[in-house]
């Protein structure tokens, strides 16, 4: 026997058109028998032809308003206004009828206003008890049992968008405004904060859904740490600005990012900052396929430069952020040349060809090996790309005349205790002495910690981990990092570098320092599940030290001294750092550069020591890598 609800679109309205031609004489003749409280003929004598024309006065009207082109399934509350509209016009049809006809003699008014309200909640009634039933048959009412945290219209419309959707059932609305504890949106009540934990056994809640998309990142994490020691899954909606974008939906439900667990709220960029070093010049980002180059890219894109040059040393890297930007131009209707360059930063002579060619006024250095544990056990190339690198750019654009010259640094230049860090200390070092030798080019430098979302971020590692049952991995239970997302990151680097005077080094305001281990934590139990530990010897996920890497440092610092100096921005600090003269500087380059080409790593090391005078090398395991190095470059160079 065939269901209703595998009718076609066409059955269902010609089969809710007869079934309100059927009810509503009914519902005429429901009025009348209300209004005198009796259902003779002598009473219904005088309305027999407006019960007969009542369904021929509304069924039209209603197949204007788009009544019967409605999905069923798919209503919801909007639809009470078209059935409003819908009743009031045909009754107020019917009654200026009567008036042309008979005057109103011996018809009452009292039946019209009953008949109004009888058949608006007959109306509304129909349709939501048929979407009820397609819901039931079609199996949308199972799914999995959630609360939405946010009783606002956001949670609202996220409630009634999983109404018609199998994977979640909403059960339970949670609220911190006690004026909406308590009452009912969506068909769903809602309760205090305080009612989770038995709301969670009670209604079985398998997850909670945080439909709170303008909250502010500070206080979408208090809710999130009140949410934490229930360790159920929680989810979040889009950010608001993806919301009224279009770029998501308030359904769009997501996994917590790491920017969620931190709380920290984005500073809006100044606008004349950021365009000041870009629009309608011509910039150049040196390792524009990398974390921070890319989003470089696609910010200085929307600052309309007259053209923008990717110079990249991995083929895919140019590829595919060529192609998003040509995206990301197309959907700005925007006319800015896009020029992608294949090299190296050690390419001097391509370089200043690039740069003259194209009159290249900005350029921004991203270009550098940042592995700290690679780059310790390859410390002749890390020095090659990220000091030499660096040392030749900056003459380059020095010699094409370009007028500002932005170098991305490190948290881990300060104090380094690896290789990585030491370099970049020493391509400050290099940028610093050229400030002082001349004017026509203005080089700053600006540090920051980790940025959230980057190839090396702990956090996709993290959930990879958690979603195969763990174990997750940390390095040592005491180590902290700083962070930051991309966007913000590169966002403060442009403005950093309009702000630049010559020789800055500028540190950005990271926020507080967060433990690793503490916001591993924090993601098992929010993906529903517990940490394996004495106290808890049933948890699913174990938590594994597996002790520093070669370089790593426990804490990350800013700061080699605590003099620093604040700027325009409220985010960006100067630091008053020691500097090299160039001569001094120089002379130890060169004697740098010999031993690396010699691969004398002990002399490398020694040199390392001399020039970059805060750095302090672990010990054991990076002594025994160097060793290694200089085992293998001395039999390399036997062999030859």
């Amino acid at each position: 026997m065939m269901k209703l609800s595998d009718f076609s679109r066409l059955k269902k309205k010609i089969l809710f058109v007869l079934v309100d031609l059927l009810c509503l004489p009914l519902t005429f003749c429901l009025a009348i028998w209300l209004r005198y409280d009796s259902f003779s003929m002598a009473v219904v004598q005088p309305y027999l032809w407006l019960i007969v024309l009542a369904p021929l006065v509304s069924v039209p009207i209603f197949i204007k308003l788009g009544l019967y082109r409605a999905v069923i399934r798919f209503i919801d509350h909007r639809i009470m206004y078209a059935v409003a509209v819908g009743v009031t016009l045909s009754v107020i049809i019917l009654i200026m009828l009567v008036v042309f006809t008979t005057g109103m003699n011996g018809i009452s008014r009292g039946v019209f206003g009953i008949y109004w309200i009888a058949t608006i909640m007959y109306v509304a009634a129909v349709r939501f008890l048929a979407r009820s039933y397609f819901v039931l048959v079609s199996g949308v009412a199972g799914g999995l049992r959630v609360a939405i945290y946010g009783a606002g219209s956001a949670g609202n419309q996220l409630a009634i968008a999983l109404a018609n959707s199998n994977e979640y059932r909403p059960v339970a609305f949670i609220d911190d405004k006690k004026e909406l504890q308590g009452s009912t949106v969506a068909g769903i009540r809602v309760y205090a904060p305080e009612s989770l934990p038995g709301l969670v056994a009670d209604k079985e809640i398998t997850k909670i859904l945080l439909a709170m998309p303008s909250l502010s990142k500070g206080n979408q994490r208090r809710i999130l740490d009140k949410l934490e020691p229930l360790k159920i899954k929680t989810l979040v909606t889009p950010p608001f600005k993806s919301l009224i974008s279009g770029l998501a939906q308030v359904q769009d439900v997501r996994e917590i990012e790491i920017e969620d667990l931190l709380g920290r709220d984005a500073v809006e960029p100044m606008q004349e900052l950021m365009a000041k070093c870009i629009t309608d010049k011509s910039v150049m980002v040196t390792g524009a396929g990398g974390t921070i180059g890319s989003e470089l890219c696609r910010q200085i894109l929307r600052q309309q430069p007259s053209r923008l040059i990717l110079f990249e040393l991995s083929e895919f890297a140019l590829y595919t952020i060529e192609q998003e930007l040509n995206a990301i131009k197309k959907s700005l209707g925007s006319g800015v040349e896009v020029i992608p360059f294949l090299g190296s930063v050690l390419d001097a002579a391509k370089s200043l060809q690039i740069m003259r060619t194209y009159g290249v006024q900005t350029v921004y250095h991203a270009a550098a090996y940042k592995h700290v544990p690679l780059v310790e056990h390859n410390p002749i190339e890390g020095i090659r790309n990220n000091v030499f690198g660096t040392l030749h750019l900056a003459r380059t654009a020095m010699a094409a005349g370009v007028s500002h010259f932005v170098l991305i640094s490190t948290d881990k230049a300060v104090r380094p205790t690896n290789v990585m860090g030491a370099t970049k200390r020493l391509a400050e070092l290099i940028l610093q002495a050229f400030s002082r030798t001349q004017d026509k080019t203005r080089f700053c430098m600006v540090r920051f910690g980790n940025v959230l979302g980057s190839s090396g971020s702990v956090v996709p590692l993290f959930r990879r981990q958690i979603l195969h049952g763990g174990p997750v991995t940390i390095t040592h239970p005491d180590i902290t990092r700083y962070f930051m997302t991309i966007t913000e990151a590169a966002q403060l680097v442009l403005q950093a570098g309009a702000i630049g005077e010559g020789g800055d080094v500028f540190v950005l305001d990271m926020g507080d320092p967060v433990k690793i281990v503490d916001l591993a934590k924090r993601m098992v139990h929010l993906s529903g599940l517990e940490v394996r530990s004495e106290d808890a010897p049933g948890g699913t996920i174990q938590i594994e030290f597996v002790g520093l890497r070669p370089g790593e440092k426990l804490y990350e610092e800013l700061l080699i001294n605590d003099n620093v100096i604040g700027t325009g921005h409220p985010l960006i600090m100067r630091a008053q750092e020691a500097e090299l003269p160039w001569a001094e500087l120089q002379v130890a380059l060169t004697r740098l550069d010999t031993a690396c080409m010699q691969c004398d790593h002990e002399a490398v090391r020694a040199l390392l020591l001399q020039i970059v005078r805060e750095y302090a090398p672990q010990c054991g395991i990076v002594d025994f890598v160097w060793s290694a190095q200089n085992k293998v470059e001395r039999k390399i160079r036997a062999v030859k």
